[in-house]
């Protein structure tokens, strides 16, 4: 069955959901997007997500016509339409069509479209036994260029890191920021566990922001696990007890083993597997019902 997509205030079928040549998204990645997820008729951290929308938005002086809750409402609708209870959203806002040449003011009016649909970012199997990395030589944008926390659409930096994760017979790699210290991974932010404390990269260098990393905080609280933000090497990861993911995608994911050395004794830590049972735990009884935002 065809998905009904959520385009510039309407439902329409997969295949009639176009947007033109000319528009600054496609021919210069300039706009912003979130990746969200929803459970059980539920969507996770919507607000959150609806508002780093804007932010990013803001931040590239992008003039979002549409209000916080049109936005959310629009989720919601996409996912109802689509009769799904469990999946993925990708909300994806552009410049909209304007002239050739990077000036954005030649776009009148930005536009956005709402995918509901189902993501399967790791095959099931390493989520039990965990993920190799290795580290990619594609540095992560600095914040004098643009920052990290923008969500743009120019994602081609995060992309050819991955390849080269492929390519080396990984998943998934670590990005380095230009001082050599430990950003995140192509796609999710990155933790380690040290002597009973959780770390975790500093926003400063190059870490995105995420929801779901926000989260990980969260349940370090509740689970009265300390964590905090610092500066990390390779040498701090290579050394860790575990080491595991987060991301909306990806949700929470272990790593076993980095640049071929393996993490801790090579197996999926306790410490994650309370992490994942806590989160998952949460997923299932927090959120945005479809129904309503």
């Amino acid at each position: 069955m065809a998905l009904k997509i959520w385009l510039d205030g309407k439902l329409v079928d997969e295949d009639e959901a176009k947007v033109s040549v000319f528009d600054h998204g496609l021919l210069y990645g300039d706009g912003v997007f979130e990746g969200i997820r929803f459970y059980s008729g539920r969507v996770f951290r919507l607000e959150e997500h609806i508002s780093r929308l804007f932010d990013s938005a803001k931040a590239i002086l992008l003039k979002m016509p549409w209000t916080h809750k049109e936005v959310c409402d629009s989720v919601c609708e996409t996912i109802a339409a689509n009769g799904l209870v469990d999946g993925y959203v990708r909300l994806v806002v552009t410049r909209g069509a304007g002239g050739l040449g990077l000036n954005p003011y030649l776009c009148e009016t930005p536009s956005m479209f709402v995918i509901a649909s189902s993501i399967t970012l790791y095959p099931e199997e390493h989520y039990a036994n965990g993920l190799s990395l290795v580290t990619c030589s594609t540095r992560r944008p600095t914040h004098g260029s643009l920052s990290p926390q923008v969500k743009s659409l120019n994602y081609l930096n995060n992309v050819m890191a991955k390849v080269e994760a492929l390519k080396a017979g990984a998943m998934e790699g670590v990005m380095l920021n230009e001082q050599g210290c430990v950003a995140e991974c192509t796609g999710d932010n990155l933790f380690i566990l040290k002597n009973g404390k959780i770390r975790t990269p500093r926003i400063s260098d190059g870490a995105l922001d995420g929801i779901t990393r926000a989260v990980i905080f969260e349940l370090a609280e509740e689970l009265g696990i300390p964590m905090t933000e610092e500066t990390l090497t390779r040498y701090d990861l290579y050394t860790s007890e575990e080491c595991f993911l987060s991301g909306t995608a990806a949700e929470v994911i272990p790593v076993v083993a980095i640049d071929e050395r393996p993490i801790g004794d090579g197996q999926v830590g306790e410490t994650f597997k309370k992490f994942l049972e806590a989160f998952r735990k949460l997923t299932q009884s927090t959120g945005t019902p479809v129904g309503g935002a």
